[in-house]
């Protein structure tokens, strides 16, 4: 018998509109896994944020985070693979969006500690009201200038901005810098805001799906999604189901498209799948 990993999205695609999951999902999940099923997420959140909106989910299988960026086991929190810039490559990248008048939260590994670092005296109001979330994360690095700003090793940034100015960065980024990273513009489902997330060019939720699928030996990927960004993801899979509420162009991509997050459809469809097709 073939041996098949499920990843699935999480915002607005497995987790509902209050940021969580729903009590039977979580709950038929832990049944799942329990009766054998590999089943992981791939999140652009931290491991940290992902596991508060997942409390109570017992996947014991490694997770990933930061859209690719690093694969952490979900048991003890160690990273397992991590794609991480140069010092140069985040110098140039910083020295970009700084011309663009772009202050970002810079996260990196201090002293193999996991930090997110920001210049507090220059962050916008949506930038602000993100990090107002996060009081007492023990991940926070408030700096008063730049300085410090790329200290360790630097894996991500985010930059939560008026959309015209990350647009114009988007596209300069993707004009001069490529070749070493990948980026993500979109508006948050949750606040509205406009985000452009950048990482290293190896990281990707589908990069990480392939090392997932190495780590865990199995035969198959089977990935759900709702976003844009899932698009590498279902690239990488065998089968890739949207969910109802996915963006068109997902849904164009997909093998199907099943329920909405608001419905629990990724888990309806393990149901009816992953449990009929093992007896369950």
């Amino acid at each position: 018998m073939q041996k098949t990993l499920y990843i699935s999205d999480l915002d607005g695609t497995l987790l509902q509109p209050n940021e969580r999951l729903s009590t039977f999902g979580c709950q038929t999940l832990n049944q799942l896994v329990a009766s054998g099923m590999l089943f992981s997420y791939a999140t652009a959140r931290s491991y940290h944020t992902a596991r508060k909106c997942t409390a109570g989910l017992d996947a014991k299988i490694p997770l990933i985070v930061y859209n690719g960026t690093l694969i952490v086991d979900n048991q003890t929190g160690e990273i397992l693979t991590e794609n991480i810039f140069s010092s140069r490559q985040a110098a140039d990248i910083y020295a970009l969006l700084k011309q663009c008048g772009i202050h970002p939260i810079v996260y990196s590994l201090i002293d193999g500690v996991e930090k997110f670092s920001y210049d507090q005296t220059a962050v916008p109001l949506p930038t602000r009201n993100f990090l107002d979330q996060r009081r007492g994360d023990g991940r926070d690095h408030p700096l008063t200038g730049d300085e410090h700003l790329l200290d360790g090793k630097v894996y991500y940034f985010s930059c939560i901005d008026e959309t015209a100015r990350l647009l114009t960065a988007d596209r300069l980024i993707r004009e001069q810098f490529g070749e070493i990273c990948n980026q993500v513009c979109q508006k948050d489902i949750y606040s509205g805001d406009q985000w452009l997330e950048i990482m290293p060019a190896a990281a990707s939720k589908a990069n990480a799906a392939r090392q997932l699928k190495n780590i865990t030996s199995a035969d198959r990927l089977v990935a759900f999604g709702d976003g844009k960004n899932d698009l590498p993801l279902f690239e990488a899979a065998d089968e890739c189901y949207a969910v109802a509420n996915a963006h068109p162009l997902l849904k164009s991509a997909a093998t199907g498209i099943i329920g909405s997050n608001t419905d629990d459809g990724v888990v309806k469809w393990l149901i009816e799948h992953f449990a009929h097709h093992n007896n369950l």
